[in-house]
């Protein structure tokens, strides 16, 4: 009694065979001859190409894209040290350059009723210059001219130095300002993460003021080059030149 052909597959112990055009269960496949397989799909019998990872799919294996890219990604971008961050809005920015703006205002309005109290001061001192027929009365007002003079200029030094400080010395070393801070902001370099340092803080704050220089439109320009930035980084010309980034904290 014959229990079965010895030579018959055993994942097909009836012996049929599939029906012509059919995939048989438990039989290799095989592309027809001549015939590629199809795009996406391996191709059984067909060798592999080596070192190209299927289309579409992730490379296992193969070196993946470095942070830093070139370009940012819906608002987001990838930095060294920081990771996945967003990239600041200009409406936040304008937010946090008013309020700066309204920090050294008060800066400058102190400074301002100081200077001028020396000034009327001095201007005062002039009563006792006596009269312009008085002996020395015309050397007595020179002096005083060119103290209310050195009285006003003075100030304005102390008004960029105060801003010069401000701006620069923050930005370097806390990489944000007042203004900043207070909207959650922060200055970075774009190829390491960290704060800019005291020449890429220099640099940023320069640029902006040789544009005050051409009747402020320099400067104007300079802070709207953001929107100009079509790799989705919204860096401005300061920002490029100094290879910063502003980002959201």
């Amino acid at each position: 009694m014959s229990f079965g052909d010895p030579n018959q597959n055993p994942n097909n112990p009836y012996g049929q065979q599939p029906p012509q055009g059919q995939p048989g269960y438990g039989y290799p496949q095989q592309a027809p001859q001549g015939v590629p397989p199809q795009q996406g799909q391996p191709g059984y019998g067909y060798p592999q190409q080596p070192g190209v990872p299927p289309q579409g799919q992730p490379a296992y294996g193969y070196p993946q894209q470095q942070p830093g890219t070139l370009q940012a990604n819906n608002g987001y971008i990838n930095i060294p040290a920081l990771g996945t961050v967003q990239v600041a809005t200009m409406g936040r920015r304008l937010g946090a350059r008013a309020i700066d703006g309204v920090v050294i205002g008060v800066l400058y309005g102190i400074l301002s009723a100081i200077g001028l109290a020396g000034a009327l001061g001095i201007a005062e001192s002039t009563d006792d210059c006596g009269t312009y027929m008085d002996p020395g009365y015309q050397d007595c007002v020179n002096e005083a001219s060119a103290g209310i003079i050195a009285t006003m200029l003075g100030m304005i030094l102390i008004f960029a130095l105060i801003t010069l400080l401000y701006e620069w010395l923050m930005i370097a070393f806390l990489g944000a300002t007042v203004g900043k801070m207070a909207v959650g902001l922060r200055v970075v370099k774009e190829n390491t993460g960290q704060n800019p340092g005291i020449g890429g803080g220099f640099i940023r704050y320069i640029i902006p003021i040789v544009g005050v220089f051409l009747c402020y439109i320099g400067a104007l320009l300079v802070y709207l080059s953001p929107f100009f930035d079509n790799s989705g980084k919204l860096q401005g010309w300061h920002d490029r030149a100094a290879g910063t980034l502003v980002i959201k904290k």
